[in-house]
């Protein structure tokens, strides 16, 4: 469990290095609510943009994208409302992305392959 919270980690720095990277501001990172988590909120133009991150070591199992459920993006929604109306931000444009993140399992610090995924749902 603790190598799966240290890829998580490690996924989610390197996301926020991509997305600025491609012109985002981030504004926050694990936003937390009772209803779940947020990886990044940032802004991309326009947008406030909910990320999702998903790293992993191999595609044995799939891409990352696969391995997020229908319950999984329902809570992300949730959570994305929640912020929404806590900032007071009932007029902006939303969108939800997904960053895949694809490391070397030998070496976490070593060759990665990113993916940004706009719109993802």
């Amino acid at each position: 469990m603790a190598y799966k919270k240290q890829l998580g980690k490690i996924g989610e720095e390197i996301a926020v290095r991509y997305l600025k990277t491609k012109g985002y501001r981030i504004i926050q990172t694990n936003f937390r609510c009772r209803l779940g988590e947020i990886d990044i909120i940032g802004e991309d133009g326009e947008y406030i943009v909910f990320v999702e991150v998903k790293t992993r070591t191999s595609l044995l199992y799939g891409y990352p994208i696969e391995s997020i459920s229908n319950k999984k993006k329902n809570s992300i929604v949730k959570v994305a409302q929640t912020y929404i109306s806590f900032k007071n931000l009932k007029n902006k444009d939303l969108r939800f992305d997904v960053v895949e993140i694809i490391v070397d399992n030998s070496n976490l610090d070593g060759k990665k392959q990113v993916r940004l995924i706009k719109n993802a749902f």
